[in-house]
């Protein structure tokens, strides 16, 4: 290494470290090194949701839709933190047509509004409300399933379902809107999570 300067020597080190699998940082003057106590991504539990009935980004089956039998698909809540004192679920379609938006001055349709569902719930299935019913678009206190009207564009409308876990129980009555359970929800979210997917009446479902 005689007449490499000193930075060259220490990338030199670090590429021959790197031959084990190990990432390490070239510290420069005054750069501060990794904390003792961090956590690679790999080793950190995320909170996921997921579904037996449609993975993300794809169709929803048509028997959890207005074509069908209505009801609500069934879901795997994994990984929840811990501390979690209840889960709130909420499901929305953004891509109403723009009138609908103008004209009820909202931003998406709410589908399905609960919250207050015991932390320790692992498995929702189909047609099951755990927790407390809040509102949703159609003023229903029930899951009300994809139905998107097929003389707008785009007719494939995507459905977000999202999860999240708090540190808190919800001081909100049956019927709260999703407006509300947002509202109370802020700064008590500890994790969240959320899968996606696809309904086209035009172009038929599963």
């Amino acid at each position: 290494m005689k007449g490499m300067s000193s930075i060259a020597r220490a990338a030199l080190l670090v590429v021959i470290a790197g031959g084990i699998g190990l990432t390490f940082w070239l510290l420069a003057p005054n750069q501060p090194s990794l904390p003792d106590n961090s956590i690679s991504m790999n080793d950190a539990h995320i909170m996921t949701l997921t579904s037996t009935a449609f993975n993300e980004g794809g169709v929803i089956p048509t028997k959890y839709t207005c074509d069908g039998e209505n009801i609500n698909p069934p879901f795997l809540i994994s990984d929840v933190p811990e501390g979690v004192v209840s889960l709130s679920l909420l499901a929305d379609d953004p891509d109403i047509p723009q009138v609908f938006k103008d004209q009820r001055g909202i931003d998406s349709f709410d589908h399905w509004t609960l919250f207050n569902i015991d932390p320790s719930i692992s498995v929702i299935g189909e047609g099951e409300m755990p927790g407390t019913a809040g509102v949703n678009s159609a003023g229903n206190l029930v899951y009300t399933g994809p139905c998107p009207p097929t003389e707008y564009e785009p007719t494939e409308h995507r459905y977000f379902f999202k999860i999240y876990a708090l540190d808190t129980q919800l001081n909100l009555p049956e019927g709260a809107t999703k407006a509300e359970v947002l509202a109370a929800m802020e700064g008590h979210i500890i994790a969240e999570a959320q899968i996606m997917g696809v309904y086209d009446r035009a172009g038929g479902g599963e």
